[in-house]
């Protein structure tokens, strides 16, 4: 054999997904991305989020899904965990008893939120203080347009929902200093240059006649009442998110690309929905969790460790007389989550061997966590075999991916969570530039492919 056919045989070299996608393939590519990028616009946040996949599974034939109700094979129903989580499931053709197929993903982002006491008036400008939600680099967040949104709970039992900023509204701003006045706040860190306690929305400017002392604070909470309904006292029942406002867009000459606010990991989450809503009846019965709070460890009543997935899942099966363990043990979880792509800008934290890339296709897993794998799961070799034959089989493109130079850093999410339940998991999801950013990019092949991935191991 010569060495040409030994290289052709036995090495492996990873190929640009553009150099193996179908005419047809590419036409589905850029219908998904287009739908994927209305479902994005629509959730700034968790709750719009869950309230949009609701919206669209109810309109795919989906039910609320009540505990004893009788399920057979093909039926879909969900459950929506305090408006912020929503678990949903396809019944297959076998006992819940030779497991499930689940894909897990979480539809919180970085942002920021407004204090239980945000208002003040400082300088005869009014301000809201915030306290920044996930790992944010907040130097990112001055002097960008910003949205509101969220809800206000008063004490009679009304919810108000606020949006403020989006369309024609008026933004609100984080303030820096100048450039000429800046000396003392260039010599810091990109860490310390930007407080977390200055970063205060600008939220007003004009005072109210007649008054002496807060006129433009009180000028400001004169509007909110006068169009939401709420006073000062109820921002401590408020949950209100300053995101950027502006909607997602195509990046680059050639539109290979989707740049927006939110790709982590809405992205992910619309590729598990997605997936579920097409794929039929199913032999194993397909599971999709969208849970909150990942960016904060995962914790809470709407997060992945929260006893609502286990729930869900001890009802499914008590309806089938299948004890819930016996079907975690043969079930199979895809962890649904990005992945940092390799940026030649920023090439020293990557190690290129094993980084992921755009337009390479979804980007498998085997661990995450840090350093020394710290808050990994570590999928097993035979996992991490079966995804392979599973993906091949369906055309998949995909890739190995790992989050960055062992020393560098790292990360986590939700798999570590579902392996604890006796689940195997591996984690797989789209490669992302400037991750965690107001702003960031991905490619629409990637996307696809993470869809059509989720597909196939549902299938």
């Amino acid at each position: 054999m010569e060495i040409k056919e030994w290289k052709e045989k036995v090495l492996y070299t990873a190929k640009n997904g553009f150099d193996r996608l179908s005419d047809a393939d590419r036409a589905a590519m850029e219908g998904y991305c287009a739908d994927y990028r209305a479902y994005l616009d629509a959730s700034k946040t968790e709750r719009e989020c869950a309230a949009e996949t609701i919206r669209l599974v109810e309109e795919a034939g989906f039910r609320p899904y009540q505990r004893g109700m009788a399920l057979a094979a093909g039926d879909k129903v969900y459950v929506s965990n305090r408006g912020k989580m929503v678990l949903l499931a396809v019944m297959g053709e076998r006992s819940l008893s030779e497991g499930v197929q689940i894909a897990a993903a979480h539809i919180d982002s970085p942002r920021l939120d407004l204090k239980p006491s945000p208002l003040y008036e400082e300088g005869e400008m009014a301000y809201l203080k915030t306290h920044y939600y996930g790992g944010i680099r907040k130097y990112q967040w001055v002097t960008v347009p910003l949205a509101l949104h969220g809800v206000v709970a008063l004490t009679d039992g009304r919810v108000i929902p606020v949006t403020i900023g989006e369309d024609k509204g008026p933004r609100l701003v984080i303030n820096d200093l100048l450039p000429h006045l800046g000396q003392e706040q260039n010599k810091k860190t990109l860490a310390e240059g930007i407080a977390g306690e200055q970063l205060n929305l600008l939220v007003g400017s004009e005072p109210l006649a007649g008054e002496e002392k807060d006129r433009v604070k009180t000028a400001v909470m004169k509007l909110l009442y006068e169009e939401y309904g709420f006073t000062e006292a109820d921002f401590i029942s408020a949950e209100l998110e300053a995101v950027p406002a502006w909607n997602s867009t195509e990046i680059g000459l050639d539109r290979s690309m989707l740049g927006a606010y939110g790709h982590d990991d809405r992205v992910c989450a619309y590729a598990a929905l997605r997936a579920l809503m097409d794929i039929g009846t199913p032999t194993h019965t397909a599971v999709c969790v969208l849970a909150d709070k990942e960016e904060v460890g995962s914790m809470g009543v709407t997060g992945m460790q929260t006893a609502a997935f286990d729930t869900f899942m001890e009802d499914l099966c008590e309806s089938q007389g299948v004890p819930v363990r016996a079907c975690f043990e043969k079930s199979f979880c895809l962890s649904a989550d990005v992945t940092a792509a390799f940026d030649p800008n920023f090439a020293d934290v990557f190690e290129k061997r094993n980084a992921a890339r755009i337009n390479y296709g979804v980007g498998l897993c085997k661990y995450t966590g840090s350093r020394g794998k710290g808050g990994a799961s570590d999928a097993s070799a035979e996992v991490v075999a079966r995804v392979r034959r599973a993906l091949e089989e369906a055309g998949v493109v995909y890739q190995m991916a790992e989050l960055g130079k062992v020393d560098a850093g790292g990360g986590g999410t939700v798999a570590l969570h579902m392996a604890n339940r006796n689940i195997d998991t591996i984690d797989a999801g789209v490669p992302v530039l400037s991750m965690h950013a107001p702003f960031e990019t991905v490619a629409k092949l990637d996307c696809y492919m993470t869809y059509k991935a989720i597909k196939a191991l549902f299938a």
